[in-house]
């Protein structure tokens, strides 16, 4: 059936993007680069252990039918070591925002930016 549901996101810096999104967890699907200039990601796709993924490029001006700028996504990641992942996206660039943490709702969590700005909160709560 494969995965149904992606985060997307744009980075200015997609090389920088991959490898903080690397460090803390997700694997490599797939990366289509630009022939011309390979330091530009057309596309590129990758899996989270715990199911679901994220797909990201590189930010063009050109690319008028999706307008978001880079650093203003913001996903939640489920996870079962919130503190480990937390210190890897810290060690990676990241910047805290919330250390982990047990929440009144159940499971543990933590909150992050990405180099680029994005909000990733990572939690071992899992929604029904």
């Amino acid at each position: 059936m494969g995965t149904r549901l992606w985060v997307t996101l744009k980075y200015r810096d997609a090389e920088q993007g991959l490898a903080w999104l690397k460090a803390v967890g997700f694997t490599e699907r797939a990366v289509y680069r630009d022939d011309a200039d390979p330091a530009v990601v057309h596309h590129a796709e990758l899996d989270w252990p715990a199911g679901g993924g994220v797909m990201l490029g590189t930010h063009r001006e050109s690319r008028a039918e999706w307008p978001d700028e880079p650093g203003t996504g913001s996903a939640y990641a489920v996870t079962d070591d919130v503190d480990d992942t937390f210190r890897a996206a810290v060690d990676a660039g990241g910047t805290a925002l919330t250390e982990p943490a047990e929440r009144d709702y159940g499971g543990r969590e933590c909150a992050v930016r990405d180099p680029e700005g994005n909000l990733w909160s990572f939690g071992s709560y899992r929604p029904e």
